[in-house]
């Protein structure tokens, strides 16, 4: 049975397309305005990927903030639902996962058989996501897919005080004109990051293992400072930005059996 899922995010959209729960192909690319056309056009291109043809898939399910913008879907689920399904397809030991995507970062608890118990979500602010980093990464000037790498050179610890993007941006043009390393201050960006998470984590019960998803979770300075913070047994998937659409895909198997 052929299936697939759409995580339709703020920053970018994905596609996983599965048969018989094996990932056949996926495909991901920057959201655009136009949320019909983007998730047509990435499924389109899924299919043109793994060979398949549009009437061999049985099912589809939408996920993620657009979700309600994808009418060839055949059901739209909540991404909380989807991340918690993905990550314990992925790794049934899971039972914490920090996902922190483009526009929210959110915290989930699952029991021992990968029903949500319980979760946190920061979605009010752009504090502790993705676009938070990509605001930064304009500031210091450097590409944000390069913000791990330099985080790792730091030597000296530099305290970010603010988490609105908007006094944090001022904070760091501060700390470059004070002269301080880009490095040291990617690395405080990132310690911000995880505490302001860890402060959603310790209000729901800790338990290992934790998966860190979503396109952050692709930054390896982030990757130290929650491994240093939590102190617990963190997964990664081999690709982090798809477990909502993993998640998606297998839901939609589950509705066509």
């Amino acid at each position: 049975m052929v299936v697939a899922g759409i995580d339709i995010g703020a920053i970018t959209t994905k596609v996983v397309l599965m048969n018989e729960q094996k990932i056949e192909s996926y495909v991901v690319i920057k959201s655009r305005v136009g949320i019909n056309q983007n998730a047509r056009e990435c499924f389109e291109q899924v299919l043109q990927n793994s060979g398949y043809q549009r009437k061999e898939v049985t099912s589809i399910v939408a996920t993620g903030y657009g979700r309600i913008n994808v009418p060839f879907a055949h059901k739209c689920i909540t991404e909380i639902t989807c991340h918690a399904k993905g990550a314990y397809w992925l790794n049934p030991a899971v039972r914490t996962i920090i996902d922190i995507g483009g526009q929210d970062s959110k915290v989930i608890s699952i029991s021992e058989s990968g029903q949500v118990i319980d979760f946190m979500m920061n979605d009010k602010c752009a504090a502790g996501t993705g676009r938070f980093l990509e605001v930064m990464a304009q500031a210091l000037e450097v590409a944000l897919e390069d913000l791990g790498d330099l985080s790792l050179q730091s030597k000296k610890k530099v305290h970010i005080s603010s988490m609105c993007t908007v006094f944090a941006e001022s904070e760091v043009i501060s700390l470059i004109a004070d002269g301080y390393r880009k490095e040291d201050i990617i690395r405080g960006l990132h310690e911000a990051i995880t505490n302001r998470i860890y402060s959603m984590v310790v209000r729901l019960p800790i338990t290992d293992v934790i998966a860190l998803t979503g396109g952050v979770a692709k930054n390896r300075g982030i990757i130290l400072s929650f491994k240093k913070k939590i102190k617990k047994k963190l997964y990664l998937p081999p690709e982090p930005q798809i477990v909502g659409a993993i998640g998606a895909a297998l839901l939609a198997h589950d509705l066509a059996k």
